[in-house]
């Protein structure tokens, strides 16, 4: 069954919704009420941007508010999607690219494409099986699914579900129980890698949050986070340090993985505090707003690592050319976060399958044009940085 039968099935019924407009010229931006039960047409949704405009026609403002919003004015997470657009490609040409390989390899792990899907917080807030669902949509695409702490499915639930490999993400804490316990949990329920979220010692200032606030619906909560009064018990790790971080990698046997690295020095750091690879990553400029964009801060990065562990990028990713140019810059894979939120908002786990489809075709016909049959092909000749 493909992305598009699944989404043919039935659904569960949803709370009735009061959706905002959407952009106008893309699926689902006409301005009429779409049926948060309407089943779409998802062979017609043919990029992350459609996705999205008939998501944000199906979701509570407060819903697609939580998703589609950064920190701040919003600048860095507009960099992100802007810095793919100071890079052009340099295509090879007779070269034979008949059989493209698209698959690779992370901490070991084969997968079919050089796409996992980042950790992200409430996805019961878009589709009734949230985080399930997601982990049954990457384990179809042959890929990694990163669960966050602030998931709204335990982790042994979305770990008896997944039907691939499973990474988890923990947040900071002052309070070294949490993340141990949280940690033992995730290897127990056979997870392969711990990823450590390592630029939240403090929230975000997240002014559409303020604005328009989500609400869970019935029956749903945080289903992982340490809760005082009802209400869940957010980051405090402002006290951590690098050897805070040796004293967590004493505790698993999984390897670890740092998500939110932007600089060389940091870079430098993970690596001799024995992470097993880093994600280049400003929280999808939903933390510190006016940070560097992610893809700005790859190449630097990558340098300073030296293969010494694996790069992989977070931030920006809508399209199968901002993934090559990515692979060009040296990351060895990309996470999506709001791409694949879309998707689940508008079909469930078919619309996260959709979304992984249209990212792989594009990266194959991407790879042929530009003369690469493989992954191992690509390298920074293919690429240029343009004078703006």
């Amino acid at each position: 069954m493909n992305a598009t039968q699944r989404a043919q099935a039935v659904r569960p019924e949803r709370a009735e919704r009061r959706p905002p407009a959407g952009d106008a010229g893309r699926p689902g931006a006409s301005g009429e009420r779409v049926s948060p039960d309407s089943q779409p047409d998802l062979a017609k949704l043919l990029n992350v941007d459609e996705m999205e405009a008939v998501a944000k026609a199906k979701l509570p403002i407060g819903s697609y508010a939580y998703v589609a919003s950064g920190a701040g004015a919003e600048v860095t997470m507009r960099a992100n999607r802007t810095a793919f657009g100071r890079w052009v490609f340099r295509p090879r040409v007779l070269v034979n690219v008949k059989d493209r390989d698209l698959s690779t390899t992370v901490l070991g792990t084969k997968v079919s494409m050089p796409v996992l899907i980042a950790p992200y917080a409430l996805q019961c807030l878009l589709d009734p099986e949230g985080e399930v669902a997601t982990a049954r949509a990457a384990g179809a695409a042959g890929t990694v699914m990163a669960l966050s702490m602030g998931s709204t499915r335990t982790i042994e639930d979305v770990g008896a579900a997944a039907t691939g490999p499973l990474w988890f993400q923990p947040y900071l804490f002052d309070d070294l129980g949490i993340v141990r316990d949280a940690v033992a949990r995730a290897e127990a329920a056979r997870y392969a890698s711990i990823c450590l979220t390592c630029d939240s010692p403090a929230l975000g200032y997240r002014e559409a949050q303020t604005r328009w606030p989500h609400q869970l619906p019935e029956g749903v909560g945080w289903a992982n986070m340490p809760l005082e009064g009802g209400r869940p018990r957010w980051l405090s790790g402002a006290s951590w340090t690098w050897e805070t971080l040796d004293a967590v990698r004493r505790t698993t046997k999984l390897p670890i993985v740092l998500k939110g690295i932007l600089t060389a020095e940091d870079a430098a750091l993970a690596v001799e505090h024995g992470a097993a690879a880093i994600v280049v990553s400003n929280h999808g400029g939903r933390q510190l707003d006016g940070s560097i964009a992610s893809l700005d801060a790859l190449p630097e990065i990558v340098d300073a690592v030296g293969g010494r562990m694996e790069v992989l990028l977070d931030g920006g990713i809508r399209r199968g050319t901002d993934v090559l140019t990515a692979l060009a810059l040296g990351a060895r894979a990309v996470l999506i976060g709001r791409a694949a939120a879309w998707g689940l908002a508008v079909a469930g786990q078919a619309g996260v399958e959709r979304v992984l489809e249209l990212l792989r075709d594009e990266l194959s016909t991407s790879m042929a044009i530009v003369g690469a049959r493989s992954l191992a092909d690509v390298t920074r000749e293919h690429v240029a940085r343009t004078a703006a």
